[in-house]
């Protein structure tokens, strides 16, 4: 997609980038939140994807949480993650350039997250409130 499909006329603090800019600059934050354009998810679902342990994946939702860049709902035991119902700009156009990215790992997790969903689907053993 071209750079100027991004730009907008509205107008982004410094301190509004920074925040954005903060969660974006790791790796496995970008990987959740490449698997969250897909629909919430819960942690043991991410967990199983980025086959990384339950601390490490909650500690970067919760960084994720706290600037904005998801939203969570406890359900039961639980706790879901999903993208914001609506995004502020700079994330949508974030977002956007994500879903562009062609690189193998982010590749790879939605093939994983998919074989996921289907043997779940088939299982039908999974506790989470995604699947009852």
């Amino acid at each position: 997609m071209p750079l100027a499909e991004y730009a907008s006329p509205r107008t982004v603090s410094a301190m509004d980038l920074v925040r954005l800019y903060e969660g974006l600059c790791d790796r496995t934050r970008l990987r959740l939140l490449a698997l969250l354009q897909s629909g919430p998810l819960c942690v043991c679902h991410l967990q199983e994807v980025l086959d990384e342990p339950q601390v490490k994946v909650s500690k970067h939702l919760g960084y994720l949480r706290e600037r904005g860049l998801v939203e969570s709902t406890r359900e039961g035991n639980w706790i879901i993650y999903r993208l914001p119902a609506t995004p502020t700009f700079a994330l949508a156009a974030n977002l956007a350039c994500l879903r562009d990215c062609t690189d193998p790992t982010l590749h790879r997790d939605a093939q994983r997250l998919q074989k996921l969903r289907t043997r779940l689907a088939k299982a039908k053993r999974c506790a989470c409130p995604l699947h009852d």
